[in-house]
């Protein structure tokens, strides 16, 4: 078993915690293991407050940034989760041995560009862990990891009164407008609730999320920008239940075991980055199905392709409340 290992995984926030899974079974399975991690700098607060890892290296932009710093360690295997020029270029740079993330980018692309489904019913996390199945480490089962610091946790006596004693959250945000539900559609979900809803997302969802709360009616919190991304996953982690977009604090539910309902625009399950949850927590996927443009990118779009944004503007939101409903109390 190596001694000394250094993980690669650079962004986002989701992808980052999805290979939580493989720092934690690495880390009982593998003896007195140390493990490192490289990510980029804005991220580095996910890996810096996880206790299976030793230490943390962070990059702006250029891997020459920590190259002497990560020669200097010595490694006795790479495990590269990102798979791309900079992760290579580590790879490169230190000679060591290592083990490559498979991305499978070519099935993704059949599957983007002609519907081709061509990819393997195994979640990324699953994939992920095939980097360190030579080494006889195997998934424990136990799910994604999100350790919130003490200072990063909310007490929720900061939240108006009706929010204290329980809620749920809804992630407005996204990346990308055609994987984020349209504001509308968020209102006849929170019209349908007959509980306290909590917005969530940064800063560029703030206006979204006022309009929302702002409704005459509805009992919602606007969160988004308020709060900290340590702070949100408090938030998250406080909440009764989950409504998201296919975004980061998706997996951060997922990571705190909570019910999730997912909303799926131009991605799909299918690529692989669903709730990764153990079986006994209630989750459900929230797709248009028999869309023939689904899925139009692996990614996503400032617009619609088609301008008709079905996969969005067709969810069945009465499902979503009565899952919410049955899985809130």
């Amino acid at each position: 078993m190596p001694k000394k290992i250094l993980i690669i995984r650079f962004s986002s926030i989701g992808d980052i915690v999805l290979t939580s899974p493989v720092v934690r079974c690495l880390y009982r399975q593998g003896g007195d293991v140390e493990i490192h991690y490289l990510t980029k700098r804005k991220f580095s607060a996910i890996a810096e407050n996880n206790p299976y890892i030793r230490k943390v290296y962070s990059i702006e932009s250029r891997v020459a940034e920590v190259m002497p710093f990560l020669k200097a360690e010595s490694y006795d295997l790479i495990l590269d989760l990102h798979n791309n020029l900079r992760s290579l270029q580590v790879i490169l740079g230190l000679m060591k041995p290592f083990r490559r993330f498979n991305k499978l980018n070519f099935r993704k692309w059949l599957l983007v560009r002609f519907k081709a489904r061509l990819m393997p019913p195994v979640h990324i996390v699953d994939r992920y862990m095939q980097t360190v199945k030579h080494l006889g480490i195997t998934n424990d089962g136990q799910g994604l990891d999100f350790f919130v610091p003490p200072d990063g946790e909310v007490d929720l006596n900061q939240l108006p009164a009706p929010f204290r004693n329980g809620y749920i959250g809804f992630v407005i945000g996204g990346n990308h407008k055609t994987k984020i539900l349209p504001a509308e559609k968020v209102l006849e979900v929170c019209r349908g609730l007959d509980f306290p809803v909590v917005l969530l997302g940064g800063p560029e969802d703030a206006e979204q999320g006022e309009q929302i709360a702002s409704v005459t009616g509805l009992t919602a919190y606007n969160a988004c920008g308020k709060f900290s991304l340590m702070q949100s996953a408090s938030l998250v982690k406080q909440a009764r239940l989950i409504i998201t977009n296919d975004t980061g604090l998706m997996h951060m539910a997922a990571a705190f075991r909570k019910p999730v309902i997912s909303v799926w625009g131009n991605t799909v399950p299918e690529l692989g980055m669903f709730p990764y949850l153990p079986e006994a927590v209630p989750q459900l996927i929230s797709e248009v199905s028999g869309l023939k443009c689904r899925p139009c990118s692996k990614i996503g779009f400032a617009v619609c392709p088609e301008k008709h944004f079905r996969c969005m503007l067709d969810q069945n939101t009465a499902k979503m409340v009565d899952f919410a409903k049955e899985h809130s109390r």
